[in-house]
């Protein structure tokens, strides 16, 4: 006599559909949220400038200001905007206008060779801007 056994199987369709389904889900808002922090506007505006220290520091007032950075690339970037010469000079010439009492700030990299620094300083002498700070950060 033959003992046979009795296999059942409860694995069925609607349950490996719903494993699927929501394996996808995952898979998706992992790759979702990935690219959301990777492409987040916030970090993508933080320049990775170092400014020079000095021993001299002194803050500025409170007043509005234009930041422009120059990257040690040699690009300027005026309030986190890549732009060419000719744009910066367009864009400041346009700020300036609206508001002459404006604080123009340049942070420029440690390593960035002078000959950069030097054309950003030619734009804004072009446009009679004399007053011109230069960012430090504090030496202890």
């Amino acid at each position: 006599m033959k003992i046979g056994s009795r296999r059942d199987y409860f694995v069925n369709l609607e349950s490996v559909a719903m494993t699927d389904i929501v394996l996808n889900m995952f898979i998706f808002f992992f790759i979702s949220f990935s690219l959301l922090y990777t492409f987040d506007a916030d970090r993508l505006q933080k320049l990775g400038v170092k400014i020079p220290k000095a021993k001299n520091a002194v803050p500025v007032k409170d007043a509005e200001r234009i930041n422009i950075t120059i990257a040690s690339d040699g690009i300027a970037y005026l309030e986190k905007k890549a732009l060419l010469s000719e744009e910066l000079r367009e864009e400041i010439e346009q700020k300036y206008k609206n508001n002459p009492e404006l604080h123009i700030i340049l942070h420029a990299d440690q390593l960035t060779q002078f000959r950069y620094i030097t054309k950003v300083i030619d734009v804004l002498s072009g446009l009679g801007i004399k007053d011109v700070n230069i960012a430090v950060t504090a030496e202890k």
